[in-house]
């Protein structure tokens, strides 16, 4: 037998730790290649940690809500190998016979329970907080909820039940069996992508919240950046008319040919990476008293996620994809953050960051540097504004389509010159749209 050392990854140049907020298996659990052992959190991102081989837990050296650092063993699993040299010192405790039988047992038992606290109904049903939360999602009443078939012990609904339920919502569900065909389809629809609420106390005339873990990393993660750089604006109003023109002409036959939307978020994205491209000096972190001056141009994309909180999933190599290449990353870094889906790697190696303020309705913004970027951009919204039109024949007023570039940098190593001709760049390229454009 070999065993295995499963250790937390690295998830993100800024990021050294993470939070476990469940183990998905228990000690004797099978476990197959890929899949989900442990869920952790970062401030950036919930992710699960999949198994690197096939074989048997035989040992967690951490419990839920301990504070993990990157690269610390988090468990031990046994394979099938000959191989122990995975394992420093030997130090792992030996499966005996009668552990090897308990765990076939234990993996029956753990298909048919859920490894997190209960909540009873009124009707005093017992639900757990993942099935709670995914009939909140998705809009399942506690009547609806309480006519769900349960497989799990003592009858209790399970993760499968309930996705199960969903997936034939209208059709309706008649039998346990029925509730157990969602096994194979939601293997990676994990209680990651829904969280719990945090409980609010009423004192009598105000409501006392508790921040979620993420929001308290957040906000860490914020007033640490403030401290950290001398935060600086730059503000420029661009003429996005042909833009809107364009797109609106051109939308319809993308979505027939592509399958996606175009959204003017890749268009954005494909005239930030040209001016990184010409100011390079944008495109840098500062570690200690050092610049490091990076190769890749690797966008960050601030994201909503379900809860209300932020996250930024990155556009590797963003200067060398065309538009269509650039709308699918758009598309499907969006979608999988929305969905909770993003993976630690998605949310790596970014050098610059974008977000769009104009989509809360905000025209400007003074967003604050993701660290160790030393820039970020915000987008406000694009405003139908009378402007003045200047031809040979004369000047004249006439109605345009405007936006407000909003440019946060560090001014300890990025000077007003620099901030102020980096979105001036920005706005050129997008003045500069060609109405013509073939894509």
């Amino acid at each position: 037998m070999a065993k295995i050392e499963l250790r937390l990854p690295k998830m993100g140049e800024s990021v050294a730790e993470a939070t476990i907020t469940s183990w998905l298996k228990d000690v004797g659990d099978v476990i197959e290649l890929d899949e989900p052992v442990l869920e952790i959190a970062t401030d950036k991102v919930d992710s699960e940690v999949p198994s690197e081989v096939d074989g048997v837990l035989v040992e967690r050296f951490f419990n839920v809500d301990d504070i993990v650092q990157v690269g610390q063993v988090l468990c031990v699993i046994e394979t099938e190998g000959d191989d122990d040299s995975n394992i420093a010192d030997n130090i792992q405790k030996p499966i005996r016979h009668e552990d090897l039988a308990v765990s076939q047992v234990a993996k029956t038992v753990s298909e048919a329970k859920e490894a997190v606290t209960s909540i009873t109904s009124k009707d005093g049903k017992f639900y757990s907080p993942l099935v709670k939360n995914i009939a909140k999602a998705e809009g399942i009443s506690q009547i609806e909820l309480d006519a769900v078939i349960g497989t799990g012990k003592d009858s209790r609904v399970t993760k499968n039940d309930i996705l199960a339920y969903i997936e034939n919502r209208g059709k309706g569900i008649k039998s346990p069996e029925q509730n157990t065909k969602a096994k194979a389809v939601v293997q990676n629809t994990e209680s990651k992508a829904i969280k719990a609420p945090m409980p609010i106390i009423s004192n009598g005339e105000d409501d006392i919240i508790e921040m979620t873990r993420m929001g308290k990393l957040i906000a860490h993660h914020m007033v640490e950046s403030v401290q950290t750089s001398a935060h600086v604006q730059s503000f420029i109003e661009a003429d996005v008319t042909n833009i809107w023109n364009w797109r609106k002409k051109v939308k319809d036959s993308f979505i027939k040919r592509e399958g996606e939307n175009l959204t003017f978020t890749p268009i954005f994205m494909e005239a930030i990476a040209k001016a990184l491209r010409d100011y390079p000096m944008m495109n840098i972190s500062l570690q200690g008293d050092t610049i490091v001056k990076k190769k890749d141009i690797n966008l960050g994309m601030a994201a909503a996620l379900p809860d209300g909180n932020l996250i930024v999933p990155v556009i590797k190599n963003a200067d060398q994809l065309n538009l269509v290449g650039m709308a699918k990353q758009v598309n499907d870094l969006a979608n999988r953050a929305r969905l909770n889906q993003l993976k630690p790697d998605d949310i790596q190696g970014g050098t610059y960051t974008v977000t769009n303020v104009g989509t809360f309705g905000s025209i400007m913004g003074t967003p604050i540097i993701n660290q160790p970027q030393v820039g970020i951009i915000a987008l406000g919204a694009i405003r139908k504004m009378p402007a003045v039109i200047e031809t040979p024949e004369g000047d004249f007023i006439g109605i345009r389509y405007k936006m407000i570039l909003s440019h946060s940098y560090d001014h300890r190593v990025v000077n007003g010159a620099l901030g102020g001709q980096f979105v001036k760049a920005v706005k050129d390229y997008l003045e500069a749209w060609d109405i013509k454009r073939e894509i």
